[in-house]
């Protein structure tokens, strides 16, 4: 089994329990073969996918991102903290800022103040900015012309940030003719 194949099974399972919170695992195996339908023919689905499946979720309670309970006879699945992590983990990979038809004028603007301690973390969170295509004002202060105060959210909870990070909108930047540039509104 090729480790892509593992992963994008590994995720699916990780976001369906994650939608339905507690889920059995009667209700899991099918669920998860549903979502699987657009990666493997017919033929090949019948056989691998449900071993595939099986040896995902092997991998993932062995790593400590599920926990099986036993209630009335019927074995649940549900995500541990680590579990939920690895979820932020892939949707954070996953995550993008729509640019919408028109620009409002509006700056999104991110300011943080992350203790020297975790200075890791402060990096991290630079080059996820980056990734995202924000642009730098200050070491500290990044900024978007387009809403994303989600993916913000997102951040602030993959790297546990809470305060340290605050989220603006803002009307005018002082001197934003190199933004608007940068960002192609002009």
């Amino acid at each position: 089994m090729r480790k892509e194949t593992t992963i994008k099974i590994g995720k699916i399972i990780l976001k369906t329990i994650a939608v339905a919170g507690v889920l059995s695992m009667a209700v899991l195996a099918p669920n998860a073969l549903q979502s699987l339908k657009m990666f493997y023919g017919e033929k090949e689905r019948k056989y691998r996918v449900g071993l595939y499946v099986k040896k995902t979720i092997t991998k993932l309670n062995e790593k400590g991102f599920i926990e099986f309970q036993k209630r009335n006879n019927q074995i649940f699945v549900n995500l541990t903290k680590k579990g939920k992590e690895e979820l932020l983990k892939y949707q954070l990979k996953e995550a993008a800022i729509k640019k919408p038809r028109n620009w409002d004028e509006k700056w999104r603007v991110i300011i943080f103040d992350i203790k020297e301690q975790r200075k890791n973390t402060r990096d991290n969170l630079r080059r996820e900015l980056m990734n995202l295509g924000f642009l730098k004002l200050q070491n500290s202060v990044w900024v978007h012309p387009y809403d994303c105060e989600e993916v913000v959210i997102l951040l602030k909870s993959y790297f546990h940030l809470g305060k340290d990070v605050l989220y603006m909108t803002v009307g005018e930047i002082e001197n934003d003719k190199w933004l608007r540039k940068e960002f192609g509104l002009v």
